[in-house]
């Protein structure tokens, strides 16, 4: 067993595929960002008046995942801090939170503390009421003359489990304060986000908006070319390689992320094969392999009652595809009310405190983004607008999915 080891660990000895493979990963910030000269100037123009002490508007940028949102905003956070710094006599600070991360929107004590840590204070992880923690937020950035921004990522993931009180508060917050001056920059990729919430928090958060457009193929390519040109040794990749990842990414909402995850992926996969060079195959390889871990990531790291809900859809596809085939039906089909009922039943029988519908239905919504479920809108005449859902798992894993599931719940 030692040998054949020590021949895999020898042929990775001379790395023949990759130059920097950390330029592929998704923690790379590039000196340029193609494409995103217009949203950058704006974000820019927007953020520019805390370089003369005053406070910019709120901010708002949204648009789907991987379309340059967050590396755009950090890329004009890094130029005005290095402005700030040689000609401005204020302090300014900039904090950005990712929201889905570490779980810092689960509650309001949480993502309170986070912010404080980065303003170099601290709080204990729990035991204070939350009250005392938000004065002791306010106390610390009103404690001298200064100027914050604060760039929450993923806000709709605070919302959803928070509320949008507390983003009201945060963008209200400037008339509780003396000496500081404090803004939001808030990013998301559901574009439906800002209809969703009170009126008065969307009027408060979005003085601004900036729309990031998905890339388009021809984009994407370009991006993929440069950010190649130095992961990979020369002469590695196939022509045709850049193009079929660029198309693929494209159809998938023109994410910059995704095509930059498929080459990489594309790159190990060739590696392990002991190929000199990364072939379409290798694409094909890679978009299969993805689509499986992202899943499977997905329903191993979800909590508890988001495996439940799952649960009952995967048991509802089941139920209506069983009876599609001994009736003919072929719209034989099931709604957001018949996973809260047999979500419920599910509960009940097991002694699991379960949630109200309109949560339930805020994780039907989640799985819907994460590309697990499709919930389509249909009008039943009479009876009104209903949601049909459809589960879109591939079949080749959603056993492995059931496995992860019932594992979890100790449900055989």
């Amino acid at each position: 067993m030692a040998v054949k080891l020590d021949s895999i660990f020898d042929s990775f000895d001379e790395n023949s595929i990759f130059k920097n493979k950390n330029i592929l990963q998704a923690g790379y910030t590039p000196e340029t960002i193609p494409h995103r000269d217009d949203q950058i100037n704006q974000i820019a123009s927007i953020l520019a008046p805390v370089l003369r002490g005053e406070r910019p508007s709120n901010l708002f940028l949204y648009g789907m995942t991987g379309t340059g949102k967050t590396l755009s905003v950090q890329y004009v956070k890094n130029e005005l801090l290095k402005r700030a710094k040689k000609e401005s006599d204020f302090k300014l600070k900039i904090i950005y939170l990712n929201c889905k991360i570490g779980k810092v929107a689960e509650t309001e004590y949480r993502i309170l503390a986070k912010i404080i840590s980065q303003l170099e204070g601290r709080v204990p992880d729990t035991g204070l009421p939350t009250n005392t923690v938000y004065r002791k937020f306010v106390d610390l950035i009103d404690s001298e003359s200064q100027l914050i921004i604060l760039i929450l990522d993923e806000i709709d993931e605070l919302v959803k489990k928070i509320s949008d009180d507390f983003l009201y508060n945060l963008t209200r917050l400037n008339s509780e304060l003396s000496k500081t001056k404090i803004c939001v920059v808030g990013i998301s990729n559901d574009t439906g986000f800002l209809n969703e919430m009170n009126p008065r928090v969307k009027s408060s958060l979005s003085e601004e908006e900036i729309v990031f457009p998905p890339y388009n193929a021809i984009q994407l390519k370009e991006i993929l070319e440069r950010r190649c040109k130095d992961a990979f040794k020369e002469s590695v990749l196939d022509s045709s390689v850049i193009a079929k990842c660029a198309a693929f990414a494209a159809k998938v909402d023109g994410d910059a992320r995704r095509a930059l995850d498929l080459i990489r992926v594309a790159g190990e996969l060739a590696e392990r094969d002991g190929s000199k060079k990364v072939k379409e195959n290798h694409i094909d390889e890679a978009n299969d392999k993805i689509e499986k871990d992202k899943i499977l990531d997905v329903v191993n790291a979800g909590p508890r009652q988001f495996k439940i809900v799952l649960h009952s859809i995967i048991e509802l596809s089941e139920r209506c595809a069983k009876q599609r085939r001994l009736d003919g039906n072929k719209n034989e089909s099931f709604f957001t009310g018949d996973v809260y009922n047999y979500y419920n039943e599910f509960c009940e029988k097991r002694n699991i405190d379960f949630l109200t519908q309109r949560r339930v239905g805020d994780i039907i919504q989640e799985l819907d983004m994460l590309g697990i479920i499709n919930v389509r809108v249909v009008s039943k005449g009479r009876h009104g607008r209903m949601r049909e859902i459809k589960l879109i798992v591939p079949k080749l894993i959603i056993e492995k999915v059931r496995e992860i599931i019932n594992k979890s719940l100790n449900y055989d």
